[in-house]
């Protein structure tokens, strides 16, 4: 599903983005804007404007050059997502070696993708290196950890593809937690994903260091 939107257009669009009606079945609605020009591609400060009039909606850029809009997850997939962050928030807290983020922080990747993680994290030394105005908007770099929830609605194969353009961005180490099938898909350069089946835990290896997640609760 798409629209054609001129970008003189897009300063006409309301506050609040209200899609078209779709099929309760549908996981995500795809727009793709089409400029005067031949190039067809959205800039990062188009994309900034464009979120910051939609900020209710969780919004990224695929590598096609597409805006994808994510509909709400669910009360499930909210107490597994509150319960992961308070296990990394509790984990920052101790070892203060880097930033614990949630969705609402959006990635600048090096390959051009827009991505918003479920979670994630920067080392202390990268962080602090962003001026105070990098940290207002977007941040263009890519984050040394990453996790994705996958909610009911999620697509697998679109999850797995996402991962891989993580890693192929510069991140060290990426999980992607399937509660349905209580299995966890661990991401590193340069390997295939490994798959674990019903773990308790999950250490953070090398990078997120000392840390392990206690998937008791999120099953």
């Amino acid at each position: 599903m798409s629209v054609l939107p001129t970008i003189s257009q897009m300063e006409t669009l309301s506050d609040i983005f209200i899609p078209p009606i779709v099929p309760d079945r549908t996981k995500s609605v795809r727009l793709q804007f089409e400029f005067d020009d031949e190039s067809n591609e959205l800039s990062v400060d188009e994309f900034w404007d464009f979120c910051s009039q939609n900020d209710k909606m969780q919004i990224e850029l695929t590598k096609k050059n597409e805006i994808t809009l994510t509909f709400p997850k669910g009360f499930a997939f909210s107490q597994r997502s509150i319960e992961i962050l308070l296990q990394l928030g509790s984990w920052e807290k101790t070892y203060r070696t880097g930033k614990v983020f949630n969705h609402l922080v959006g990635y600048v990747l090096p390959k051009g993708l827009i991505f918003s993680p479920s979670f994630s994290w920067i080392k202390k030394e990268r962080f602090e290196s962003l001026s105070k105005e990098q940290k207002e908007n977007l941040i263009h770099l890519c984050p040394d950890f990453v996790l994705e929830l996958r909610s009911a609605s999620d697509s697998m194969k679109d999850s797995k593809t996402k991962m891989r353009e993580y890693i192929e961005n510069g991140v060290r180490l990426g999980w992607l937690i399937d509660p349905k099938n209580k299995q966890v898909y661990v991401y590193r350069p340069n390997s295939e994903a490994e798959i674990l089946g019903n773990p308790k835990t999950v250490s953070g290896e090398d990078v997120l260091q000392n840390f392990e997640l206690d998937l008791t609760e999120i099953w």
